[in-house]
C-alpha cells in the first residue's frame, strides 16, 4: 500500500468525481500526503473488510487439494506466503473495487471514498499484466460510465433462445451510455499510464484492446489517437500488441486505423512485421484492396515467418480476384523459399475447383521441385482428387509425366496399396497417351 502510494502521489491533482451530490459538494484534497494519510485512517477502520477479502482471496487462490490435508491451515499460510505479493495485489484491487462502488453509488455517491479510490488504483495500475489489466479495466470502465463495478451495463438483445421471445415485438435495445465527468477520469488515468513507464504504457495498450471491444468508447476516449503516438515509442512489445488490435480500430475509426496501419507496416523490427503478418488475414477481411499492397511488401521479406504468415493469406485473394489469386499462386509458386511452397498447397483445392485445367501448370512445378515435405502434401491432394475429381487427376498427372515419369513413383506406390487395380490402369493410361503423342 505505501508504495502504490508513493507512486500515485506524483500525479497530481486528482480528477472531479463522475457522481456528486448536490446536497454535499466535493471537497478536494489540499495535497497527496494529506490524503496518504486519509487513506491509511480508513484503511485502518476498515479491518474487518480486509479480513473478509483475505477470506475470499484465500479460497480463490489455494489448491482445493490443500484442504483434504492433515494441516490445511499450516500447508494454507506456507502457501500463501510464497506468493504474497499476489495476495496483497488482489486485496488492494478488492478494497478499491469496493472504494468505487460507494463512489459511484448514484443514489448516495461517497466522493471521499472517491478521492481515495482513484489515487490507489492509480498506484495500483503498474503491471501490465494480472489483476492490473482485468481487475483495472473493469474499473475503469466503471468509471467511464459513472455505474458501480458489476452492473449491466446495456440491454442484451432478445432471441429465440428465451422461452418469452416474441418475433413480432420491436423493442429498442438500450447501448452503452457514457458519463461525461467519468470519460474526463478516465482520461486523466490513461494520460497518467501514458506518461509512465514501459510496463504502464503497455497496460494502457492492454486496456484499449479491451476499450476497442465497446465502439461506443472508442471516440470518447480518443483511443485511436492514443494508439497512434504509441505506435512511436522504441518498446516492442507495445507495437506487437498495436498489431492485434488494429483490426478492431479500422472497423470502429477507419481513417485512423489505416494511419496506424501504415505507421507500423514502416517499422523495421521484425517482431512488429510478424504481428502484422499475423492479422493480414482479418485486414483483407476489412479493406479488402488496401491490404494488397502490405501482403507484397511481406513476401519480399526475408524473414520466414513473415513469408509463412503470408503466403497463408494468398487464399483471400480468391475473394478479390480469381485471377490475381490464380496469378500470385504461380508466381509464388517458383519462389525460393521452401516455406512459402509448401504453404501454397492448403490454396490448391479453391485453385482447382476455380481453373480445372490448370494452365498455368502449378501442380506441374510444385510437384517437379524435389522437397519432400511438399511432395507428401501434394501426394495426399493428389489422391484425394483421385477420388473425386478423375479428368483433373488425368489432366495433371500427364503432364508431369510428360516431363518426368519417375517422379511419379511415390505417388503409384501409395495408390497401389490403396487401389491396386488403379494404379495399373492410371500407368496404363498415361504409357499410352505418351506413345499417342510420340
Amino acid at each position: 500500500m505505501q508504495l502504490c502510494l508513493e507512486e500515485s502521489s506524483h500525479n497530481w491533482p486528482l480528477p472531479s468525481p463522475p457522481l456528486i451530490d448536490s446536497d454535499f459538494p466535493p471537497i478536494p484534497p489540499k495535497d497527496s500526503d494529506s490524503l496518504i494519510q486519509k487513506t491509511f485512517n480508513i484503511f485502518e477502520a476498515e479491518s474487518i473488510i480486509f479480513e473478509r477479502h483475505l477470506k475470499s482471496i484465500t479460497e480463490i487462490m489455494v489448491p482445493y487439494k490443500m484442504s483434504l490435508s492433515e494441516e490445511p491451515f499450516e500447508k494454507h499460510e506456507r502457501w500463501l506466503i510464497k506468493r504474497k505479493d499476489e495476495v496483497a495485489e488482489r486485496i488492494l484491487f478488492a478494497i478499491c473495487t469496493d472504494w468505487i462502488s460507494r463512489a459511484l453509488d448514484e443514489d448516495a455517491p461517497d466522493t471521499d471514498r472517491w478521492w481515495v479510490a482513484i489515487f490507489v488504483l492509480n498506484g495500483l495500475c503498474n503491471k501490465s499484466y494480472g489483476q492490473s489489466i482485468h481487475q483495472g479495466y473493469h474499473l475503469l470502465e466503471s468509471i467511464i460510465l459513472a455505474s458501480r463495478p458489476g452492473a449491466w451495463y446495456s440491454t442484451k438483445e432478445g432471441g429465440p433462445h428465451e422461452m418469452n421471445w416474441d418475433s413480432n415485438a420491436k423493442l429498442p435495445r438500450i447501448g452503452i451510455k457514457v458519463n461525461n465527468e467519468g470519460v474526463k477520469a478516465a482520461l486523466w488515468l490513461m494520460e497518467k499510464l501514458e506518461q509512465g513507464s514501459d510496463d504502464r504504457k503497455l497496460l494502457l495498450i492492454e486496456w484499449i484492446a479491451l476499450l476497442l471491444e465497446r465502439k461506443e468508447l472508442v471516440s470518447p476516449l480518443s483511443i485511436g489517437h492514443v494508439m497512434l503516438r504509441s505506435a512511436d515509442l522504441n518498446f516492442i512489445p507495445i507495437q506487437m500488441k498495436l498489431c492485434v488490435s488494429l483490426p478492431r480500430l479500422i472497423e470502429s475509426e477507419p481513417e485512423l486505423g489505416l494511419k496506424l496501419l501504415d505507421k507500423l507496416s514502416k517499422r523495421p523490427e521484425i517482431e512488429i512485421q510478424r504481428s502484422l503478418a499475423d492479422v493480414l488475414t482479418r485486414l483483407f477481411k476489412i479493406i479488402e484492396w488496401k491490404a494488397l499492397p502490405y501482403l507484397e511488401k511481406m513476401l519480399l521479406s526475408e524473414d520466414k515467418t513473415v513469408l509463412a504468415a503470408a503466403s497463408s493469406t494468398v487464399g483471400d485473394l480468391q475473394y478479390l480476384d480469381e485471377n490475381l489469386f490464380a496469378d500470385k499462386l504461380a508466381e509464388l509458386s517458383r519462389h525460393d523459399a521452401s516455406v512459402v511452397k509448401r504453404n501454397l498447397v492448403n490454396h490448391l483445392r479453391n485453385y482447382i475447383s476455380l481453373f480445372p485445367d490448370d494452365q498455368r501448370e502449378i501442380f506441374s512445378i510444385l510437384w517437379l521441385d524435389g522437397d519432400e515435405v511438399l511432395a507428401i502434401r501434394l501426394r495426399e491432394l493428389l489422391l484425394r482428387m483421385e477420388e473425386i475429381n478423375t479428368n483433373c487427376f488425368g489432366l495433371i498427372t500427364r503432364r508431369i509425366y510428360q516431363i518426368n515419369p519417375l517422379s511419379l513413383d511415390s505417388l503409384w506406390d501409395v495408390l497401389n496399396v490403396r487401389k491396386p487395380d488403379r494404379t495399373i490402369f492410371w500407368k496404363k493410361y498415361l504409357h499410352e497417351d505418351a506413345e499417342n503423342h510420340n
